[in-house]
């Protein structure tokens, strides 16, 4: 067993007994780990009011390999994220990412994927409110590739060939994991599942919206939606896990605004 030092984020906390909790981690040099923060629950605690969700800072675990639960020795506090809380539509995507980032990365050093998870965290704590929906948009599109789920967007995902909208719509298959050129989608055989027709507009909102940077796109409720379903269609069809999504539902269909 090694003492490891590492940068993580805190994804998911659950008590474990009257005075400890555990603890869902991202880390940057260990991938995703579990691991139990003895004395958690106690008044003088040394972690403090540091082991919430989202709160980002140095871990110090005590590591074994194979082992499912490691022991959290300390957790240095970096960025609490506390504005991520103060809005609703803001926590819910950042939520999405939490989720998402639990059930596709592997329990091994993912660097990039770590990284990516940060950007798209801070994306959408510091995107303007109109811009919110698109910001998480953007950051789900970004960890999916940086897991190793980018769809093809700008070569057809059957043949290669180059896609262009050229005034018309764009078929986007999320079953074979991308757009497809006009030729093959006019062409037998059909798709495993259906294609979603992107008009032009659309074609090009989810070019700016899969990449890192760039202005995002000015997205109305209507379209907003519509990319919210998108991505989160893809995720459904590409994890390799029958639980469900319910973060990532509950960012999609916007649940506390038809609440309200």
């Amino acid at each position: 067993m090694s003492l490891v030092h590492t940068p993580a984020v805190v994804l998911q906390t659950f008590r474990y007994s009257e005075t400890s909790k555990v603890v869902r981690l991202a880390t940057r040099d260990l991938g995703i780990q579990s691991a139990i923060a003895k004395g958690a629950l106690r008044p003088r605690s040394r972690f403090g009011a540091g082991l919430e969700l989202l709160s980002e800072g140095v871990a110090q675990l005590y590591y074994r390999e194979q082992r499912e639960l490691q022991t959290l020795a300390a957790f240095d506090i970096v960025d609490l994220r506390q504005g991520l809380a103060r809005d609703v539509a803001r926590f819910a995507g950042a939520a999405a990412h939490v989720e998402v980032m639990m059930r596709i990365a592997p329990p091994a050093p993912l660097p990039v994927a770590y990284d990516t998870l940060l950007a798209a965290l801070d994306g959408v704590l510091g995107a303007a409110t109109a811009d919110v929906d698109a910001a998480a948009t953007r950051g789900l599109w970004s960890l999916l590739s940086a897991l190793g789920f980018a769809p093809s967007l700008r070569n057809c995902v059957r043949d290669g060939a180059p896609v262009a909208a050229d005034g018309v719509p764009v078929a986007f298959s999320v079953a074979e994991g991308g757009a497809v050129c006009s030729s093959c989608a006019a062409a037998p055989p059909p798709p495993p599942a259906p294609a979603t027709r992107l008009p032009p507009a659309d074609y090009e909102a989810l070019l700016a919206l899969s990449a890192a940077a760039g202005p995002l796109p000015a997205l109305d409720a209507a379209h907003a939606a519509a990319h919210r379903r998108l991505v989160a269609r893809f995720v459904r069809y590409h994890v390799d896990d029958t639980r469900p999504l319910t973060a990532l539902e509950f960012w999609e269909r916007r649940a506390w605004a038809a609440a309200a």
